[in-house]
């Protein structure tokens, strides 16, 4: 039997979206797209780790009973740029098995209509053929700098498949590349790459010294600017069905060396000395991923230009320095 307060939140057609990690860049993304395009049958609510640990089952169910969400967007996770990865595989693996765990077990519970949750193409197979494409997800280990959290992140999958077969519940997941936008973790030595680089220029404006950028500049990577996500991700709660996942990303011809980027980001920031320090590790030297499945789905949609979505990323950095995650 299930106990008297885990039940189905009927809503008479409304919907409840609680959105985990809703402050960080993703969520800051879906947050603006949810501005920009909004149903007066949807309430959204976008939560931080302020306001719930959601690797602990107890604060998650709490958190369940309080919001009474009918569709979840699963975005908290522990993240890092390559060298924290690279440090810490162990706490990766353990902290988002435990966030993913709760989460994915209070939607079941509390009867959620349905969850989208965020995977990545890091979790991709280090030794593979290119394009990616989402059947390859699980044909072989991650790279090992980073398989503590592809590990996680593939568990989530195999996870919306077991919770569909066995109670019929409607969850599935998003792979977006690489990430990039206002509200980032601009932290020096941990960021993803655009946000650290942006760091990185706006110091080396500041002290009138070279930007030095970690590695040779030769890895290739499709980037996705994190409000172009934000609609893509709404489109997906409002319309994606599948339990497989859907690879969010721009095309393979838009995909560009770390060289471009820093050159990029550097001319936003207004710094015209970039060194490369090829000591340092490249990490994985490509992961391209083939986005046709988004395609048959929505093949007209309109991702910003790169140079512009940096510009507009570098200022709002600028802008907003004094408070920015850093």
């Amino acid at each position: 039997l299930v106990p008297p307060e885990i039940v189905k939140f009927v809503t008479m057609g409304r919907k409840t979206v609680v959105v985990t990690g809703g402050t960080g860049l993703v969520g800051k993304g879906g947050e603006f797209a949810v501005s920009q395009d909004r149903h007066d049958d949807e309430e959204w609510i976008f939560l931080s780790s302020k306001d719930c640990d959601i690797s602990d089952m107890e604060q998650t169910k709490a958190l369940f009973a309080k919001h009474k969400p009918t569709h979840v967007i699963h975005l908290a996770a522990m993240v890092g740029g390559l060298f924290r990865n690279m440090r810490q595989n162990a706490d990766f693996l353990r902290v988002n098995l435990q966030m993913n765990d709760c989460v994915l077990h209070c939607c079941h519970q509390y009867g959620v209509e349905k969850l989208i949750s965020c995977l990545s193409t890091c979790i991709f197979p280090d030794k593979t053929s290119y394009p990616i494409d989402e059947s390859m997800v699980h044909n072989g280990p991650p790279h090992s700098s980073n398989f503590g959290y592809a590990y996680a992140k593939r568990m989530l999958d195999i996870q919306n498949r077991a919770y569909r077969e066995q109670y019929g519940c409607k969850f599935t997941s998003i792979i977006p590349t690489n990430i990039f936008g206002p509200h980032d973790n601009y932290h020096l030595e941990d960021g993803h790459v655009i946000p650290a680089l942006i760091h990185k220029s706006y110091v080396a404006k500041r002290d009138k010294t070279p930007l030095t950028v970690f590695g040779s500049g030769t890895p290739l990577r499709q980037f996705v600017f994190s409000r172009d996500l934000g609609r893509l991700i709404i489109w997906a709660l409002r319309n994606y069905d599948e339990v497989d996942p859907i690879i969010l990303s721009v095309g393979e011809e838009d995909e560009v060396s770390i060289r471009d980027v820093a050159l990029e980001v550097a001319g936003a920031m207004g710094v015209d000395d970039v060194q490369f320090d090829s000591t340092k590790a490249d990490g994985q030297f490509k992961k391209t991923a083939n986005n046709a499945k988004l395609r048959r789905y929505l093949p007209d949609f309109q991702f910003t230009p790169f140079a512009a979505a940096v510009q507009e990323s570098v200022k709002w950095f600028v802008d907003n320095y004094d408070t920015a995650r850093k």
